[in-house]
């Protein structure tokens, strides 16, 4: 029956390509043949009524599992047809199936982690993803091993870090008779994956070392999605709070543009300056404040008195003039419809610690007195002079929120360093959360980094400051080859010039890093300083920076 129906339509199709005049009934007959060879060799296989996504899987024990796995999208084919059940499943595929089981972003990192994950592979920004947050640290030696199957246990490995489970120690698993075959490493996650029912051993051996297959791989993920404690953990909804972005070195066009492709949700605008005579300059503009309102923002303008501590002690020394200043300020914000305003007084003289707390109580007031909010910007206490002149409890008391500037660890002109390591920006939110309600507290990210110059005695010539796509673009031209450093959990990278040049770098990895840190504290939210100066890949990385905090917090 086949046979002839191929010799039909194979006769109609070469009569009218003799004709040469008729076309049409040609493509016809060919479409014809393309249908019934799809028909004869694809026959439709059903399970519960429904046709299978695959054709290869009516006899597979994970039958099922792969149907509703394929309907989430979490689980694909290894071609439009074939899902191929007993074939291992490798660590690459592994990484974006865990990916869209969690509802993780891809995220296209500047720098790449691993030495054999290249930017044009098709997992690349799956594996940098699942990196920048700590659920894979590849294989050692700087590489992945990408088309490597993945074992039983690395799975374990892997499954238990992503729920955030707790694990045990390294001693025998007495359930398993190959436990001396279980990796050390391995054996707390192991023994954490078997008591939760979600792998078993075959014969009372758990075989660490054999590949996992892809049907295997089903069922795991199946059995969790079917529990629904684990499933409404892995389903949970980011909360990102407050997304503060400042406005530095961008017209408003620019800066309206950076916003839309951001995750911020408040502006600060730099709109009123402190003067040398105690007066407010205003540079507020209207428009960018209905804009915001119109996509749904909130504007809280920064003021600042531009890190002059002779102005500022102007001001606080007169009672007069501070009154004129908050009446201003006041006035201006109430005029231009805005939702608050972020204080930036930098440089406070310690002297004047007791009278600028009594200024923010004050601007607070009277900013509540019209449902206006007040965010202070202050630096890390490093018990020096810079920030004796902040009452950090105080303050705290009477602003909404208090901004820690979780940057300038090493300033332009001082000794070459990060400009915000992971230690140094930890120790800093630790203290102030001593004094200050994590629900009134906002950290302040770094969106650049500074090139130093150093000479061959490790002194610092100069620095620059350069925007995360700047150095980029330096680190690309000059070949450098940016090495993780574990301890300040970032990237840093060394060139030469004449000199020798060092970078400190920020980017996804590093941000994802202070990021996570932060929410592990359940502070209110995060300012970024400042927008315009990232990498377009900074914003899903931080989501799901955010994303993964909601799953290990429930």
């Amino acid at each position: 029956m086949e046979s002839s129906i191929f010799v039909s339509i194979t006769r109609i199709a070469i009569i009218y390509g003799k004709e040469g005049s008729v076309i049409k009934p040609v493509k016809t007959a060919l479409l014809i043949l393309a249908l019934l060879t799809s028909a004869i060799i694809q026959p439709k296989t059903y399970v519960s009524g429904k046709e299978l996504p695959f054709r290869d899987i009516e006899s597979s024990y994970a039958r099922e599992a792969i149907v509703r796995l394929n309907s989430k999208q979490i689980m694909n084919g290894t071609s439009d047809y074939l899902f191929s059940p007993a074939k291992p499943i490798t660590r690459a595929e592994f990484v974006i199936t865990m990916n869209r089981m969690l509802g993780l972003e891809s995220v296209a990192s500047s720098v790449p982690s691993y030495k054999d994950v290249r930017k044009n592979h098709w997992f690349y920004s799956g594996v940098q993803a699942q990196t920048e947050l700590g659920l894979t640290e590849g294989k050692g030696d700087g590489a992945f091993e990408p088309f490597q199957a993945v074992t039983r246990q690395e799975a374990a490995v892997w499954i238990i870090r992503i729920l955030n489970e707790r694990t045990g120690g390294t001693g025998p698993i007495a359930e398993y008779q190959d436990d001396s075959s279980i990796a050390v490493w391995a054996r707390p996650y192991v023994s954490a994956i078997t008591d939760l029912g979600l792998m078993k051993g075959s014969s009372g051996r758990f075989n660490p070392n054999r590949s996992l297959t892809r049907q295997e791989t089903a069922v795991i993920l199946d059995r969790l999605l079917q529990n629904s404690t684990w499933s409404r953990k892995l389903s949970a909804k980011a909360a990102p709070g407050i997304q503060m972005g400042w406005q530095f070195g961008q017209t408003d066009e620019q800066y309206k543009q950076s916003v839309l492709k951001s995750n911020v949700n408040v502006l600060s605008p730099r709109w009123f300056f402190l003067n040398e005579d105690g007066s407010v300059s205003d540079h507020s503009d209207p428009t960018l404040a209905t804009w915001a309102k119109q996509k749904g923002k909130q504007v809280w303008a920064l003021f600042g008195n531009r890190l002059n501590q002779e102005n500022t002690q102007l001001l606080l020394s007169s009672q007069e003039k501070t009154a004129a200043a908050i009446a201003k300020i006041k006035n201006l914000a109430v005029k231009n419809g805005i939702h608050g305003i972020n204080l930036d007084f930098e440089n406070v003289a310690p002297s004047d610690r007791k009278k600028f707390t009594a200024f923010v109580t004050e601007l607070a007031r009277q900013l509540h007195a019209n449902k206006m909010k007040l965010s202070v910007d202050v630096s890390p206490d490093l018990k020096t002079d810079w920030t004796e002149g902040f009452d950090y409890a105080a303050l705290g008391k009477s602003a909404d929120y208090i901004v820690l500037m979780g940057y300038d660890e090493h300033w332009s002109g001082g000794k070459a360093g990060s400009v915000s390591s992971l230690p140094w920006v930890q120790y800093g939110l630790d203290t102030l959360l001593k004094e200050v309600p994590a629900s009134k507290v906002l950290l302040g990210l770094p969106l650049y980094v500074r090139d130093w110059e150093i000479d061959n005695k490790g002194n610092t010539l100069i620095s620059e400051d350069l925007t995360l796509a700047e150095q980029i673009k330096r680190l690309n031209r000059v070949g450098a080859k940016p090495e993780w450093n574990y301890d300040l959990a970032q990237y840093t990278a060394t060139y030469y010039s004449a000199t020798a040049h060092r970078i400190w770098m920020e980017e996804s990895r590093s941000l994802s890093e202070k990021y996570g840190m932060a929410k592990n504290r359940n502070i209110a939210g995060f300012a970024y300083w400042h927008i315009g100066g990232e990498t377009p890949e900074i914003w899903p990385a931080l989501r799901n920076a955010e994303k993964y905090s909601a799953v290990k917090s429930q």
